[in-house]
């Protein structure tokens, strides 16, 4: 397989991380969707990242997509996601608060950046949803005991709060401190301090 995409995009990294989790191997393509549009657009035509290519040619456009097919192809038993019920419903929620903050974050870095004179109001819808998800999320984790979100076992849910944290913090210095979230604050602290975490890593690249 191949993974394209720079790891310091939040959804290329959780795809790089499932990877690693799961042994399988993949060629990583750390293209940019700005210096390297060209090459992403013959894969993908919405040249966007993560793209995975399959050892078969098929192509996947979306962290979702391919985060789900890694999932069947290491079966129910070390999916990161739960396959059914309320526990895969919860694990996708978190994953979905956490990729959601992700989106924001990169919308209001492009708000900030492209524009001469940023938008207040939008700047201050930006950040309104990225505080209340981050006090949602710092509840819930809150409540939880256990060095994982779901458990004893490492899942999609902590990996994309993680990611998606780093990718925030990373990239707008006026977020970085999680002093007001202390649960989310560890929970990072931990997944950060793994090897996986710290080999699929890449510091932020503002886009030229």
């Amino acid at each position: 397989m191949i993974l394209i995409g720079q790891y310091d995009s939040s959804f290329v990294r959780r795809v790089g991380i499932a990877l690693r989790l799961y042994d399988m191997p993949f060629e990583h393509r750390p293209w940019s969707v700005f210096g390297d549009a060209e090459k992403i657009a013959a894969f993908n035509p919405l040249t966007r990242v993560p793209t995975l290519v399959l050892d078969d040619g098929e192509v996947l456009v979306d962290s979702a997509t391919i985060l789900d097919h890694l999932d069947e192809l290491a079966g129910t038993e070390r999916a990161l996601h739960p396959r059914a019920g309320p526990a895969r419903r919860e694990s996708l929620k978190v994953a979905a608060l956490a990729s959601g903050i992700a989106d924001k974050t990169v919308s209001l870095f492009y708000e900030r950046r492209l524009h001469e004179t940023a938008s207040a109001s939008w700047e201050s819808r930006c950040l309104a949803q990225i505080r209340g998800t981050l006090a949602a999320l710092e509840a819930d984790r809150a409540d939880r005991a256990g060095p994982y979100w779901f458990g004893a076992r490492i899942g999609h849910a902590d990996i994309a709060v993680a990611a998606s944290l780093r990718h925030m913090r990373d990239s707008h210095p006026d977020l970085a401190d999680l002093a007001a979230y202390p649960a989310l604050a560890a929970h990072c602290e931990a997944l950060e301090a793994m090897p996986v975490f710290r080999e699929i890593s890449q510091p932020f690249v503002p886009p030229a």
